[in-house]
């Protein structure tokens, strides 16, 4: 009634019919395994999710040696600057450090003094929690000098 395959020689004996029967059903199964793992969403969705998560982590790692690079390049920048100020520049600069923090001092003192307690309280949450995440804030500053003098750089 059907005809065998043209690529494939007919069975000379019911042993190899066999054969070939089990060769196609084993050839069969596997194209239904790699189909239905084709149409199966779910594991698809997950091994896609996994590989979003490992290459999340590979760009976070690669941002954080990223980050550590340029604060090292921002600390060895500040050094650098800090040894060609002449003494004269420093001192000017601490006598103006120091006029800052006693103007500071008066006006925290002023502000104590006039500002509506509600106001007051919220300021010092604000001033806690500065003082709380000193050092993010602090190389984050570092990281926006930096960027400013690379971008200084090159347009010169």
């Amino acid at each position: 009634m059907t005809q065998p395959p043209h690529d494939e020689p007919t069975a000379s004996s019911p042993q190899e019919l066999r054969d070939q029967v089990e060769r196609t059903r084993t050839e069969l199964g596997k194209t239904v395994e790699v189909l239905a793992a084709k149409t199966d969403v779910k594991a698809r969705a997950q091994e896609k999710a996994t590989e979003v998560k490992e290459k999340a982590t590979e760009v976070r790692e690669q941002a954080a040696a990223k980050v550590g690079e340029l604060r090292e390049k921002a600390v060895d920048l500040v050094h650098q600057a800090q040894e060609r100020l002449p003494d004269p520049v420093k001192d000017k600069a601490a006598q103006a450090a120091e006029q800052a923090r006693t103007k500071a001092t008066q006006a925290g003192q002023m502000w104590q003094d006039k500002a509506p307690e509600p106001v007051r309280q919220k300021t010092t949450q604000g001033a806690q929690l500065a003082r709380d995440n000193r050092k993010t804030l602090l190389t984050a500053a570092g990281v926006a000098v930096v960027v400013w003098l690379a971008c200084r750089r090159r347009k010169a």
